[in-house]
């Protein structure tokens, strides 16, 4: 069973980078957190340089680069993201580039990284959006909450709650610069989209909106998206205030995973026809806000951070990959982000 590592929110009493080890007496529980990794709300692995890229989204704008050693985590760099609050992390399909969501600015930034240490260098490609939508408290500007490299390696994708639009770039991994953007979709007014996921072998797309609780399937045809249907995250007779949260999909695409912050479920579909989603199950998260999770296919569990609830949840997916109500919560303060831990050296 591989570590489980889970961020926090400083300011919310987060202890910095959590520790979850497996236990075959007792099960899960936390062993030593890392407090130099503060506020990682989103992270991403370079197995080619064996780093882990976590952004700081509380501190001004910066991703620190992170190793896992027997002795423990070693920082070993740290960059400004030249833009605030900085929420999503990615690397693109060569990890030779880094590119960085900023929610609070509403930019993103492409980072070079040096091919012999996988560190960021040279000034970041900054591209700063404009605009806002109609819902006031959350959309009175730009608000970039995810950054995603296309499948066809060609584009770069910026997708932005605060202006109801996704944008694409033109992407070259030998040149330094991005191209000049488009408007790869137009979401519907006040729907807020936050996390956009490729379907690994379909021209196709899911797309989260945060503040409508939907799903949208888009065709992909380069750096343009075309939604085909729109299907709600919440059951049809909830009447509460929730907004949608993590996605994801399985390897073969033909589950999806979102979260429900308000319903405080996970939601799952069946997506293996590759056509419209269907709805297998709400499960109830065991805790309040759940905010993100981790997949873990080959233990056959999925790992959720109840942000407002201090927990962590573990579940068990079942073969059609519906998920086994909890058989454990770990009481984590502040949880906003889960990941697994990558090879050790040696």
């Amino acid at each position: 069973m591989p570590p489980i590592f889970v961020g926090t929110y400083a300011e919310s009493g987060g202890p910095g980078l959590q520790r979850l080890g497996f236990h075959a007496t007792h099960g899960w529980a936390c062993e030593d957190a890392f407090p130099s990794a503060r506020n990682a709300s989103f992270a991403a692995y370079s197995a080619r340089h064996d780093l882990h890229y976590l952004v700081d989204e509380h501190r001004t704008g910066t991703v620190g680069v992170f190793r896992e050693t027997i002795d423990g985590w070693r920082e070993v760099g740290r960059v400004a993201t030249a833009g605030a609050d900085p929420c999503y992390v990615v690397l693109d399909a060569d990890e030779g580039r880094l590119a960085v969501a900023n929610y609070g600015s509403g930019s993103i930034a492409m980072f070079r990284l040096d091919p012999a240490t996988g560190l960021p260098c040279d000034d970041p490609d900054v591209r700063a959006n404009t605009g806002c939508g109609p819902v006031e408290d959350r959309q009175e500007g730009p608000h970039a909450h995810c950054v995603r490299f296309g499948p066809d390696g060609q584009w770069l994708f910026h997708v932005d709650l605060g202006t109801d639009e996704i944008l694409a770039y033109p992407f070259d991994p030998t040149a330094d610069r991005l191209g000049e953007r488009h408007l790869a979709y137009s979401a519907p007014a006040g729907s807020g989209p936050r996390h956009l996921v490729f379907h690994p072998t379909l021209p196709l797309a899911i797309l989260a909106s945060e503040l409508a609780s939907t799903l949208t399937l888009l065709h992909v045809e380069g750096g343009s998206l075309t939604a085909i249907h729109a299907i709600s995250t919440l059951p049809d007779s909830f009447e509460g205030t929730s907004i949608a949260g993590h996605l994801s999909l399985d390897r073969s695409g033909g589950r999806i995973y979102v979260t429900n912050r308000g319903h405080d479920s996970v939601a799952v579909f069946d997506w293996s026809d590759g056509h419209t989603p269907h709805l297998l199950q709400h499960v109830p998260s065991g805790g309040a806000s759940p905010r993100a999770f981790a997949l873990l296919e080959e233990e056959r569990l999925l790992v959720l951070a109840n942000e407002e609830g201090d927990t962590v949840t573990v579940f068990d997916v079942r073969d059609d990959g519906t998920l086994a109500p909890h058989h454990q919560a770990i009481d984590v303060r502040a949880p906003v982000f889960v990941f697994a831990g990558g090879p050790l050296p040696g």
